[in-house]
């Protein structure tokens, strides 16, 4: 049987699999190696780092790198979402408790609401708030010191945020999918940690089906562990890792049902498009939100789906791939 437990992954286990250090993250070479930089001057000053946004397709490491930020600059990490803070007083409360250099992570940064958005404002300019106190005639404006804190901002879908709010970031960056080598190293650290004995060809196997996605490359290890324990196989090879993505129905490219769906439905119900998004999302019965951060990311960067003005359209290689499946 294959080594170590093969039950599920708890919480403890799930943390273990994100690297702590900018030494060990894998892929983003371009970003780590300016965050090097940004980090090591910030700390030779005794400076909180300038403010962080991270932004990118879903699973490539927005969550993984703000921790690393945090721990990197010695700091505590406070972590929310846009949807949580949904009034000025809840974003207040958060950064009235912030110590001196603190990370602030955000997740989804751009469902934030204006009006709590414009708290933020001053806080990240000047490390300061207005509040109100009191209602109607008596009401009063007081301003509240902050201490110096550093907020990391993480979205899909970046164009979604204000032009004052992302102007506010004093270093922006973009994470890109990773090449199918670097997804093998992170399937192997991974695999040690789990106790999964993998060989190399296993690791590429399921690194080149992971969409260029850290997260996803994880999950299907798991996965694959899981028929490997099932068929007592020793070693995740190859034709194992194979097996048991076929199926799952993940091909060899790493497109899923979803997809398959998703570019049957412009092809042969829109003739190639152009097709709008929410008139897809309604022909397949899903968010058009899960469609644009799920199916098209991947689609785009493979060259199988353009957009235009005028809605989705698929390109000649996709007909070519997707109509021999």
């Amino acid at each position: 049987m294959l080594e170590g437990s093969l039950t599920s992954v708890d919480g403890a286990i799930e943390e273990g699999l994100r690297p702590h250090q900018l030494v060990n993250y894998v892929g983003q070479v371009k970003a780590v190696t300016n965050l090097k930089v940004f980090i090591e001057a910030a700390r030779g000053r005794q400076e909180a780092l300038d403010h962080l946004l991270l932004y990118g397709p879903p699973g490539l490491g927005k969550t993984t790198l703000s921790r690393i930020v945090a721990s990197e600059m010695g700091a505590q990490i406070r972590g929310t979402s846009g949807p949580a803070i949904t009034r000025a007083g809840d974003l207040a409360a958060i950064l009235t408790n912030l110590q001196p250099h603190d990370i602030l992570f955000i997740d989804e940064i751009h469902r934030l609401n204006r009006v709590v958005e414009e708290i933020l404002y001053p806080a990240l300019e000047d490390f300061k708030i207005d509040i109100i106190i009191g209602q109607g005639p008596a009401a009063r404006s007081i301003s509240l010191d902050l201490p110096p804190f550093t907020l990391v901002g993480a979205t899909t879908r970046v164009g979604l945020l204000s032009s004052p709010l992302r102007d506010r970031f004093g270093i922006v960056m973009r994470l890109e999918f990773y090449q199918v080598e670097e997804l093998a190293k992170i399937i192997v650290r991974s695999a040690r940690i789990l106790s999964i004995v993998i060989d190399e060809d296993g690791a590429l196997e399921i690194s080149r089906r992971s969409r260029g996605t850290p997260r996803i490359a994880n999950r299907l290890l798991k996965r694959v562990r899981d028929f490997a324990q099932v068929d007592g196989l020793d070693v995740i090879s190859k034709m194992t890792a194979a097996s048991a993505l076929n199926n799952l129905e993940i091909d060899e490219r790493g497109f899923d049902n979803l997809d398959r769906l998703f570019m049957d439905a412009i092809i042969n119900k829109f003739n190639g498009g152009p097709v709008g998004i929410e008139t897809l999302a309604a022909v397949l019965n899903e968010e058009s939100d899960t469609l644009e951060d799920v199916c098209e990311p991947f689609l785009l960067q493979a060259g199988f789906l353009a957009r235009t003005p005028r809605g989705r359209i698929v390109t000649p290689r996709a007909r070519e791939y997707f109509c021999t499946l």
